[in-house]
């Protein structure tokens, strides 16, 4: 996923940011609003992770502004506010999720792939797909029954191309779900990830669409 997280809080969104990108995401950190509308006007981000208090306005506000121009992107609200009402606020104005501060990691790690999955279509986290038994969620992989070791950087690849079996992903949309604003990029940065997972899973686990980007067949 390219994930935007929307922090003034300098512990809290170095944590964030550095759970995040450690699972294989590019991650932008934005502490004010009118930075995370410009990067929402120049990326098409799978999910924001959004505080209610910002330097520069409120978060709801933001929220709703986005509902109203149909932008469609899951948003979960990590806020400190932990009152009833203010949840039920939060979600009628369009949040995904509400996660009240402090949290544990690994409950935004778990949160975030479960709305990833939901607007994915398919909210089941285990799928087969030929010879692979695929468990998102756990992030275990099966060949033949057999456990598979992968990095974050080659899980994040695999479960871009997983979560539309049969569709053919861009090559440019798995760096832009892989890099945040000013990472260097190699050239073939995303032919590297699809060759060791090609190794580790079979050649015919990804198909290339030469000149277009990759797929699996379910």
């Amino acid at each position: 996923m390219r994930v935007l997280l929307i922090e003034d809080d300098q512990v809290l969104g170095d944590a964030v940011r550095e759970h995040v990108a450690s699972m294989g995401y590019g991650v932008d950190w934005m502490k004010r609003l009118v930075d995370a509308r410009e990067a929402l006007v120049t990326v098409a981000y799978e999910l924001v992770l959004l505080d209610l208090n910002l330097p520069d306005g409120r978060g709801l506000e933001f929220l709703r502004a986005l509902r109203r121009q149909g932008n469609a992107v899951p948003v979960i609200i990590l806020t400190a506010q932990d009152q009833i009402a203010s949840r039920i606020e939060g979600l009628n104005s369009g949040a995904d999720d509400y996660l009240v501060k402090p949290f544990d990691l690994s409950e935004l790690s778990a949160r975030a792939a479960a709305v990833a999955r939901r607007y994915g279509g398919n909210p089941n986290p285990l799928l087969r797909i030929g010879n692979l038994d695929i468990d998102l969620a756990r992030r275990f992989i099966c060949v033949d029954g057999k456990p598979v070791d992968l990095t974050a950087r080659e899980w994040a690849v695999l479960e871009r191309l997983v979560r539309h079996p049969n569709a053919m992903i861009a090559k440019s949309d798995i760096e832009d779900s892989l890099y945040e604003f000013g990472a260097e990029i190699d050239s073939n940065a995303v032919e590297v990830y699809v060759s060791r997972l090609r190794k580790k899973l079979g050649r015919e686990a990804i198909k290339t669409i030469r000149g277009a980007g990759y797929k699996v067949s379910a």
